[in-house]
């Protein structure tokens, strides 16, 4: 798959998305409530912005337009938007609202509050009119255009009839991804795709089972005049309902759900590149599909790259969920297209034989401090000129599948020599991730990682916990 030349039109209602981490000491003698020691912030595009992100990580190029307000938040949403190599902002300044803005207080990795800065007020009938101005002067280039409403003001109905009637002149598919329980306000879109909950409220039809949910689609694909309807079910998979043809289902594959935070967007900027390159919509819904697979692994708002999209589809297709341990030429070229995309890539190695809870602890720290983890693992011979002839007990492709399963790491790579230290110097991440026991003197690679402009960070460990410990349990037991 290649989307590299696929431009894609997005307008909704775009956000800045802000996670703060910190720490919860003790309960507040003011309230009974926690007391967060704030540590780090991190700030990214959300909503229509989290859309085109999709759009690049899978190789595409975007051009966003939405609403901002005139503040700080604009500045950092703006900025963080010039890091995305691929995307073209037109964003409409408005003194009449703040711009959208979720701030995420995280501790323990779980979100303990979130906080939204926004304007209630319907779109003013001048802030409509320079949206439609921005969407003239660049919807030439667009091979495809996405809607992305959130119900936030940008999408009223002067911009959606305005988009979507020059789009249709113009035979340009607009995918619409709805909030409003009424699809006569997507009028004339090519593909629009509710989930379950908004499906229900829209058709007033509920039921889960197949002949329910294609009944539904049809009755909103009737009323939208719209092509196709592509219905997100979970758990379920997915189903396409054209409007000239019979439904296609697939289903979703069996894995741990960590996050759904922006499976949406994921599919539909998925669907919109697919299609947009040719693929039929049925093919199109399957590729959807794995990437929605790929973003529900993760945490926070996500997204998937075209590798991950590949692998997951082969997955997908394969009786045995083998996972894909890269080549150092293969990872490299991922770490690169991760940084070119804005993001930060941890590191962290092992041997990882037994994989135990103490390990389980390391990786969710190390992802904790970036966005993307790359998990190198010693292999066979390594391992028994450290450990010993009786080890490794499992071999590098059984540890490379456990590793490849385990939520927090994105990317599995082996080396064979005694340390690391090739490899971290052929990847160049930006964290390079050890756990507490270590010195950072003592840290293979903290020198020249650091020296590059990354940083070392020591985690925690969880005591009680080693592979050796678990072997002496089980020879004990026998």
């Amino acid at each position: 798959m290649d989307f590299s030349n696929i431009t894609v039109l997005c307008v909704g209602d775009v956000m800045l998305d802000r996670f703060v981490y910190g720490e919860m000491e003790r309960i507040s003698p003011e309230a009974p409530v926690p007391v967060l020691l704030l540590k780090e912030r991190k700030e990214m595009p959300g909503g229509a912005g989290n859309v085109a992100s999709n759009i690049i990580s899978l190789g595409g190029q975007a051009i966003l337009i939405g609403l901002v307000g005139e503040d700080e938040a604009a500045v950092i949403l703006r900025d963080a938007l010039r890091l995305r190599t691929g995307v073209s902002e037109m964003l409409v300044t408005s003194p009449k609202r703040p711009t959208i803005c979720k701030t995420r207080f995280i501790a323990s990795h779980q979100q303990v509050v979130r906080a939204d800065e926004e304007s209630r007020q319907k779109l003013q009938p001048e802030e409509a009119e320079l949206l439609c101005r921005a969407i003239d002067a660049r919807l030439e280039e667009a091979d495809v255009v996405i809607l992305s409403d959130y119900g936030k003001g940008v999408c009223d109905s002067m911009v959606v009839r305005h988009l979507i009637g020059e789009a249709r002149l113009r035979n340009i598919p607009v995918f619409v991804d709805p909030k409003t329980s009424d699809f006569r306000h997507y009028r004339g879109a090519t593909c629009i795709t509710p989930n379950a909950k908004e499906l229900v409220a829209a058709s007033g039809i509920s039921g889960t089972d197949d002949a329910s949910v294609e009944r539904a689609a049809r009755k909103v694909m009737a009323e939208a005049e719209a092509d196709v309807i592509l219905a997100t079910r979970s758990e379920k998979g997915m189903m396409l309902v054209p409007a000239n043809g019979e439904a296609d289902a697939v289903p979703a594959r069996a894995r741990e759900v960590f996050d759904v935070s922006g499976a949406g967007d994921t599919v539909i900027a998925t669907m919109a590149l697919a299609v947009g390159s040719g693929m039929s919509f049925g093919q199109s819904m399957r590729v959807a599909n794995a990437a929605a697979g790929v973003v529900v692994g993760k945490l926070g708002t996500a997204t998937a790259d075209i590798g991950e999209v590949t692998r997951e589809l082969q997955a997908q297709n394969s009786s045995i969920d083998s996972p894909h341990l890269l080549t150092l030429n293969e990872a490299k070229r991922q770490v690169q297209e991760w940084q070119s995309q804005g993001l930060t890539v941890g590191f962290t190695n092992g041997c990882f034989d037994i994989l135990h809870p103490g390990h389980i602890s390391l990786l969710a720290a190390a992802r904790a401090e970036c966005d993307r983890l790359i998990v190198a693992l010693n292999d066979d011979d390594s391992i028994r000129r450290l450990k010993g002839e009786t080890r490794p007990v499992n071999t590098l492709a059984s540890r490379a599948a456990v590793m490849a399963a385990v939520r927090y790491v994105d990317a599995v790579v082996a080396f064979s020599e005694d340390t690391p230290l090739e490899t971290l110097l052929a990847l160049m991440p930006d964290v390079l991730v050890k756990g507490s026991d270590y010195k950072p003197e003592d840290v293979v690679g903290a020198r020249e990682i650091t020296d590059n402009g990354g940083r070392l960070f020591l985690a925690d460990l969880q005591a009680g916990h080693s592979t050796t410990a678990t072997i002496g349990r089980i020879l004990a037991a026998e």
